[in-house]
C-alpha cells in the first residue's frame, strides 16, 4: 500500500472576510490591510481537489462537513507561489506542523491568515 503524502496549500480569501468575520479579525490583529487574506491548509489530495471540496461544502459518508466555512464563503483561488516550495510530507503530524509554520510565517510577513 503506497504511503499517504500530505501537501500544504494556500487559498486567497476575499478581503471582506476581515471586516465580516470577527474570529478571523481577532486572529490577525497585526493586519494593516496592505497584503491579502489567506487560508493555509494541508491535504492528502491535490490542492485543487481540496479547494473544490471547500467550495462545495464537502461532507464525508457520515455527513460530517470536511470544509472550512471561511473558505466556502470567502475562498477566491489557490496561491501556488506561496506553497509550491514545500515538498509533500509523509507524516500527518509533520504536515500539521508545516501548516502552522507557514501560516505564522505569512502572518509575520503581513498577511492575514486563517489555519486550523
Amino acid at each position: 500500500m503506497p504511503k499517504t503524502e500530505y501537501r500544504i496549500y494556500v487559498i486567497e480569501l476575499k478581503k471582506r472576510v476581515f471586516s465580516e468575520n470577527t474570529k478571523f479579525r481577532a486572529a490577525n490583529p497585526q493586519f494593516n490591510g496592505v497584503l491579502e487574506c489567506l487560508y493555509v491548509g494541508m491535504t492528502s489530495k491535490t490542492p485543487k481537489e481540496r479547494f473544490l471540496q471547500h467550495k462545495t461544502a464537502y461532507r464525508n459518508k457520515n455527513g460530517y462537513k470536511l470544509s472550512s466555512n471561511i473558505v466556502e464563503k470567502y475562498g477566491a483561488y489557490l496561491r501556488p507561489s506561496l506553497y509550491n516550495h514545500i515538498s509533500p510530507l509523509t507524516s500527518r503530524v509533520a504536515a500539521l506542523k508545516m501548516e502552522e509554520t507557514l501560516a505564522l510565517e505569512l502572518r509575520r510577513e503581513g498577511y492575514a491568515v486563517w489555519y486550523n
